[in-house]
């Protein structure tokens, strides 16, 4: 596949999208450990116990889910990979075992860029949509991983915030996030990318607050608008103030009275196959024995 800006979300800023890769976390989002806690539970499904495995961007990803999968696999290897030295250094202290615990035992967590197709896993929580160029990214992850190894991802869907959506567009805004992919056209870039069997899955999860200003705090703690067509400048406080009427009048509420918001969250799981070209090599060779037996039998 091409890399070109029609390959790219439409409607992703990707300089937005870079600023938010390096936002300064200073923890991970309470929403992407959950999604992450729950990703994590599938896990009891697959079969293949990694001995090496990545983690991509954990402080945004989940910095608690990063421990929970490293205990599930306690001798294997793990690579962290963050987008910026800063990222880096955060994740180097949250994550790597204090010296007192490590006397007499190896540290089997480190900071750096894996080396190509070294990997059983690639562990990637809520990354995929707000990268500016995922079918580049789905790349990078595949050649992370050595034959039959597998991918775990998790990112947002397309009815996330679709409430919020919904006040903004009737006001006559530019709209309040970029538009997210579906779930089947991630695996279709999944198998463009070189993966196989890909399994999908998503489910809804419904958030729900108090008060219009409780709902937007926490949608700026978890994200930021990527949107190309967003407001370009500082709105004040009269546009804050209308914000939050039209969620009371319009947001759809919740039986206790609260407001509502739906977050779709999408789970993805792939395998890295065999490359073509060997898989074609042994069919031959295999076909070729096959006749090689048919013949001697007519033969005997």
């Amino acid at each position: 596949m091409s890399d070109t800006p029609a390959d790219r979300p439409p409607t992703l800023d990707p300089i937005a999208s870079a600023r938010w890769a390096q936002w300064p976390h200073a923890e991970s989002p309470w929403l992407n450990e959950e999604v992450g806690r729950r990703m994590a539970d599938r896990l009891q499904w697959i079969r293949l116990e990694p001995q090496r495995w990545v983690d991509w961007a954990p402080v945004s990803g989940g910095l608690h889910t990063h421990q929970t999968v490293r205990a599930r696999y306690p001798k294997a290897q793990c690579d962290v990979v963050e987008p910026t030295p800063a990222r880096q250094t955060q994740a180097q202290k949250a994550l790597q075992t204090p010296w007192w615990k490590r006397l007499g035992r190896l540290d089997h967590m480190s900071v750096a860029q894996p080396a190509p197709g070294c990997a059983d896993m690639v562990w990637a929580n809520m990354a995929l949509h707000t990268a500016a160029d995922p079918q580049a990214l789905l790349r990078e992850w595949h050649q992370m991983l050595a034959t039959d190894g597998f991918l775990m991802f998790s990112c947002l869907g397309p009815d996330t915030l679709r409430e919020l959506n919904a006040v903004y567009a009737h006001a006559g805004w530019p709209p309040a996030c970029h538009a997210f992919t579906d779930m089947h056209d991630w695996g279709d870039m999944l198998v463009q990318a070189g993966f196989a069997e890909p399994v999908m899955d998503m489910e809804r999860i419904t958030l729900t607050y108090d008060s219009p200003a409780s709902l937007l705090a926490e949608c700026r703690a978890l994200g930021r608008n990527l949107h190309q067509d967003r407001f370009t400048g500082m709105r004040g406080r009269g546009w804050r103030a209308q914000l939050e009427q039209m969620l009371l009048t319009l947001a759809q509420p919740s039986p206790d009275g609260r407001l509502a918001v739906t977050v779709e969250v999408i789970y993805g799981h792939a395998l890295k196959p065999l490359p073509r070209a060997k898989m074609a090599s042994q069919s031959t060779v295999t076909l070729q024995d096959m006749r090689s037996l048919l013949g001697q039998s007519k033969r005997d």
